[in-house]
């Protein structure tokens, strides 16, 4: 029988979550937008959540639940409800954490996973986006050519987050110099040795979230950098998992808006008659909970086949994909029903319209 419904667990969870969103995330979300900073505290705070080693073996430091998609879906649209800036850094760990856990060698899990375990925020990241209008994920211009037993990585990553204070970074880079090959990854630590952080970068929308462009000029690493060693891994996973937690993440901004646009189209008066009444506002409202529906079926379809160990590329694509176009339209269509008090900050629909505009155009801000 097919359910659509969580678990009793996971509905636990999700609803654990939905508070901590309430609470700690959307009280802070302007502040935080404003400023260009992420607090400390807050880091620490989503920290204590175990969003990142609650699904890390007991063996090596972590509280071993099993790895699942579907309850990190769910635990991302609650977060990103909150604000999709914030919910970023919350699980920006995971993001190369997740990856060793599931791909990794076992001399890597030793290496790294324990640095996830400890009191206090740690942070890896993922580097997949490339500063070209042709990026395409699985044929990156980044390149890794052999060198001996090790590799040479050469190329250049945008919008890395949390670039700033992360100690290693998942690098996505072809093998080889020929443009049909396909990209492997690599563990490169900050303090490699033609590794380059820029400034942070100004960006329209995520704006709590620090990201940075990474260059790597001819990094040299060893053969135990390749994630998974000699045998590599499988990136279409980290790459599916990547799209479908993007896809996440916009579900739960969709929901956001849709949650505050209805009480204010029923509450804004006029010519006597609320807003909520008029015929092309009823129909903005309604089609803004079917796409968010629509999105979140896709989403965790996705999540099952991740789960299953099912080959999700399509899945996955549709999911991102889908939610891109539907959630800017949802975001746009708020910033309609509040009129001119959608483009002023005491609201949040213009805040959500950037964030929304900048979801819709990346890769490797979220995993599941």
């Amino acid at each position: 029988m097919i359910s659509f419904a969580p678990s009793e667990e996971q509905e636990i969870v999700r609803s654990a979550m939905r508070e901590f969103a309430e609470s700690a995330i959307r009280s802070v979300a302007r502040e935080c937008d404003e400023a260009s900073s992420l607090p400390d505290d807050f880091l620490n705070t989503a920290w204590e959540l175990g969003l990142t080693t609650t699904q890390i073996p007991s063996e090596y430091g972590g509280e071993g639940e099993a790895r699942s998609p579907i309850t990190n879906v769910l635990i991302l649209e609650e977060l990103a409800f909150g604000d999709a800036a914030l919910a970023a850094a919350a699980v920006c760990p995971s993001l190369f954490a997740n990856a060793i856990v599931d791909q990794g060698s076992e001399e890597q899990k030793r290496a790294y996973l324990p640095l996830f375990t400890t009191p206090t925020y740690h942070v890896g990241s993922l580097a997949i986006v490339e500063p070209d209008p042709a990026f395409d994920a699985f044929f990156p211009r980044c390149t890794a050519e052999p060198k001996g037993e090790g590799f040479v990585v050469s190329g250049r990553k945008s919008f890395v987050p949390l670039a700033d204070r992360a100690s290693h970074f998942l690098v996505l880079a072809r093998v080889g110099n020929g443009a049909g090959n396909g990209p492997d990854a690599f563990i490169v630590p900050r303090d490699a040795k033609g590794l380059q952080i820029g400034e942070t970068e100004k960006n329209l929308g995520l704006r709590a979230l620090p990201t940075a462009t990474v260059d790597f000029e001819r990094v040299e690493l060893g053969p135990e950098a390749r994630l998974g060693g000699e045998a590599g891994c499988d990136v279409r996973r980290i790459i599916n998992g990547s799209r479908t937690a993007l896809a996440a993440a916009m579900v739960g901004l969709s929901r956001a808006v849709m949650e505050y646009a209805i009480p204010y189209a029923q509450d804004r008066v006029a010519f006597g008659e609320a807003i909520a009444q008029k015929q092309a506002i009823a129909f903005m409202l309604a089609d803004m909970r079917i796409e968010t529906d629509c999105m979140r079926w896709l989403v965790w379809r996705a999540a099952s086949q991740l789960e299953r160990g099912a080959d999700a590329t399509a899945a996955a694509h549709q999911a991102r994909a889908y939610a891109a176009r539907r959630a800017m339209k949802i975001a746009d269509d708020g910033v309609q029903v509040l009129g001119g008090h959608g483009y002023i900050r005491e609201h949040p629909v213009e805040l959500w319209y950037r964030n929304a505009r900048m979801l819709g155009v990346l890769e490797g801000m979220f995993t599941c």
